[in-house]
């Protein structure tokens, strides 16, 4: 029988919006080159693997060009795929053997919730050509292991900034968060992007990951626990986050699933 391989739109209840995953679940282990050729066919920003342990599923995410330690948005595709093919019945959690660790995903009504590691960041001296990058004056500067955690001035400079990808190549880190707290009359606590040149990915269009460094960021400035967040690419996303201290993050998102197959090369 030939493999199926299903795509999801995460963090999005909408065709066509989100963050799109490719999402197979192994009828048998595969080899890390064959999934690596798998991901750069697909040519998405993440394509998970999956493989059924006892209790759970081994999961492994690879970009186009690489294997990632974590990926929130295809864990939430993951997850969808495990309830809504049956996998999985709905009151059962999902749970993730992953290169970061052990992560849990919980159906919650038409949301699911992913438990994850917290991410935080430590202050640096702000790279002198990093503005230029950017294109945009950065009110501060964090640093993480996902890269660097810019904060700028507005809502509008985060939506409307164009970076030169080609410099944030030649950067220390080349993979960069941006955001700022909402405009005041928005439904949202703040927004970002995420640019990820190193990743091979120039913009993610909803990121899970980044999230679990923007929480943290966030609590402290604003001194609460749970957000409404938006990440404002081309396709946008929702993401509701909850992180009440120490170390993890709790992130929830809709998933719509949009196209599936079968892959016919064994």
């Amino acid at each position: 029988m030939n493999q199926i391989i299903t795509q999801v739109d995460a963090f999005t209840n909408t065709p066509f919006k989100g963050n799109p995953a490719a999402v197979c679940v192994l009828d048998s282990p595969k080899s890390e080159l064959w999934m690596q050729n798998i991901a750069q066919e697909m040519n998405l920003s993440e394509t998970a693997f999956l493989v059924k342990q006892d209790d759970g599923f081994n999961l492994r995410w690879f970009t186009p060009t690489v294997e990632v330690p974590l990926c929130g948005h295809a864990t939430l595709a993951s997850a969808h795929v495990l309830w809504s093919q049956g996998y999985l019945l709905p009151n059962q959690e999902a749970c993730f053997y992953t290169k970061s660790g052990i992560l849990i995903a919980k159906l919650e009504n038409d949301w699911i919730q992913l438990d994850f590691p917290v991410n935080l960041s430590q202050a640096i001296e702000s790279p002198p050509e990093l503005s230029q990058v950017l294109g945009v004056a950065c009110k501060s500067v964090v640093e993480n292991s996902l890269g660097y955690l810019v904060e700028v001035e507005s809502e509008q400079l985060v939506r409307e900034m164009r970076p030169n990808f080609q410099q944030m190549k030649t950067l220390t880190k080349a993979d960069i968060i941006v955001t700022s707290i909402a405009n005041s009359n928005s439904e949202y606590d703040f927004v970002s992007r995420f640019f990820a040149p190193g990743l091979g990915i120039n913009e993610d269009p909803v990121t899970g990951a980044a999230h679990c460094c923007l929480a943290p960021f966030w609590r402290d400035k604003l001194g609460k626990d749970e957000f409404l967040a938006y990440q404002a690419s081309s396709r946008g996303g929702v993401v509701k986050v909850y992180y009440p201290g120490k170390d993890r993050v709790f992130i929830s998102g809709q998933a719509v699933t949009v196209m599936r197959g079968e892959l016919i090369i064994n």
